[in-house]
């Protein structure tokens, strides 16, 4: 897979399968670009790769561990 498509998927960005958030983007050869959230991303990722120029996968963010605000000290 490679990661060349930009900008950077965002919240708005939805699954066309189930409408959950878009964590895969794949730009087709035919033309045109499909959205998956990481579960269908998986099951569709193996039919998927012979068709897309691209595949930008930002499924790695599921791991982030978030950043807390900062305590305040009383």
């Amino acid at each position: 897979m490679t990661t060349a498509l930009a900008p950077s998927l965002t919240a708005v960005d939805r699954c066309d399968r189930c409408g959950a958030q878009a964590y895969v983007r794949a730009r087709l050869n035919a033309g045109g670009e499909l959205l998956f959230c990481a579960h269908h991303a998986r099951e569709h990722l193996a039919r998927l790769r012979p068709l897309a120029a691209e595949i930008h996968d930002e499924t790695d963010r599921l791991h982030e561990t978030p950043v807390s605000a900062p305590t305040e000290e009383r």
